[in-house]
């Protein structure tokens, strides 16, 4: 293979016990529009009993896509594969296939096209789940250029995507070995934010997330333990590469609501004595660290609740709005004397003795009462501006005022 021209893409294709899927998967490779002169497959057999190893020799053997096959023990996890895929890839692209998922026909060709058109270093083809769900909000439409702050892109940070391989080898980009979960999460952020933009591609089918009969796929697995590390390390990621200010606590809001909320729902109500209190322990120091009012007020109010509750260690008030939110109750909605702040009133509002403080419970973004959408009441905030507007004419009339005097 190293004879060979320089492919736009090598399709890294991490394996364990991955029959029959495995087939549909490099068919997809096979099929690629882009062509086979153009692609490279690199495919690592992690320790497969099923026959998984065999298949993939078979396929190099006969495949007119140059394929190389590497065979190892079992690494316990998806990182080490793509970390072996990696160091053997040749492409000016990689791609990470997972060997259940397969490619729509022409989706390298349209990335590789669309990553070379507007020179970014990260590209989202659209992802559809098949027997399963998929991330959906990043889709709307069609974007040669975003980041993560004007962008839905956040929101899905698994390996799936274009990289251009450049970027990687330069920041010395691998996957977390020491993680059971979320290691592609670390990888695709680090993307996002040190690389030279990313585009979106939502015309086209470009992946196919394919939920497994036999209950194998490694997200379905796992324990609370490798969430909270997967957590902290997220969170320790975005403070080393995001200054403090208002871009960090927007990122922030991504680890506390797809990760930590996950944690201290439902879920919380069934748990044991024991779990209960463990949650709690591991939660302290990430709340401590890492929960700023900057990051709570761009989270909504019974989410937001939920993670003070939390920060604050008081179990008995999470498990009060656990149970209204199960209940399906509805909060009042309070407006403050000047009509500038209103507040859902969950369990605990106004009770001191709990907390919890108004501000926790003030509508800060865009919510939901009764099934309708709520805001920030508008007439407030016009009065907010006007104010803010008339104090900044005072303090120009005052510094106007003072040079006369000071002329004089």
């Amino acid at each position: 293979m190293n004879d060979m021209p320089i492919p736009d893409v090598t399709v890294i294709v991490g394996a364990y016990e991955a029959m029959p899927y495995l087939v549909q998967c490099l068919e997809s490779v096979e099929a690629q529009t882009i062509g086979a002169d153009r692609i490279e497959i690199v495919a690592v057999d992690d320790g497969s009993t099923d026959g998984t190893g065999e298949y993939l020799e078979e396929f190099a053997a006969r495949s007119a896509v140059p394929t190389r096959v590497v065979r190892q023990a079992n690494s316990g996890g998806p990182s080490g594969p793509r970390n072996v895929g990696l160091g053997l890839a040749r492409g000016r692209y990689v791609f990470f296939l997972d060997a259940d998922d397969y490619f729509g026909e022409e989706a390298l060709e349209r990335m590789v096209a669309m990553a070379d058109r507007a020179h970014t270093d990260v590209v989202l083809g659209k992802v559809v789940g098949v027997n399963r769900s998929a991330p959906r909000s990043m889709w709307t439409a069609t974007k040669e250029r975003v980041d993560v702050y004007n962008s839905k892109v956040i929101y899905t940070l698994s390996a799936q995507k274009l990289f251009r391989r450049e970027l990687v080898e330069r920041l010395g980009l691998r996957f977390d070995e020491g993680l059971k979960t979320g290691e592609d999460a670390l990888f695709t952020m680090e993307a996002y934010l040190k690389g030279a933009g990313v585009s979106v591609i939502s015309d086209y089918v470009c992946y196919h997330l394919v939920g497994r009969d036999d209950g194998k796929q490694v997200t379905k697995s796992g324990t609370y333990l490798w969430r909270f590390d997967s957590m902290r390390a997220m969170m320790e990621l975005i403070h080393r590469l995001e200054p403090a200010g208002p871009k960090r606590d927007f990122l922030m809001v991504r680890p506390f609501t797809v990760g930590t909320l996950q944690q201290f729902g439902p879920v919380f109500l069934r748990d044991s004595e024991e779990i209960r209190r463990h949650k709690m322990e591991l939660a302290a120091p990430l709340m401590e660290a890492y929960w700023t009012d900057g990051v709570a007020r761009h989270i909504k109010v019974v989410e937001r609740l939920r993670l003070a509750a939390v920060a604050r260690g008081r179990s008995d008030v999470l498990d009060d709005i656990l149970t209204f939110v199960r209940a399906k109750s509805v909060p009042e909605a309070v407006s403050s004397r000047k009509g500038d702040k209103l507040f859902l009133a969950y369990p605990h509002f106004q009770d001191r003795s709990s907390g919890l403080s108004d501000s926790d419970f003030e509508v800060t973004v865009p919510d939901w009462h009764d099934g309708k959408r709520i805001e920030r009441p508008k007439a407030a905030a016009r009065r907010a501006s006007l104010s803010r507007r008339l104090v900044r004419r005072v303090r120009r009339d005052v510094r106007r005022w003072k040079s006369r005097i000071g002329s004089n």
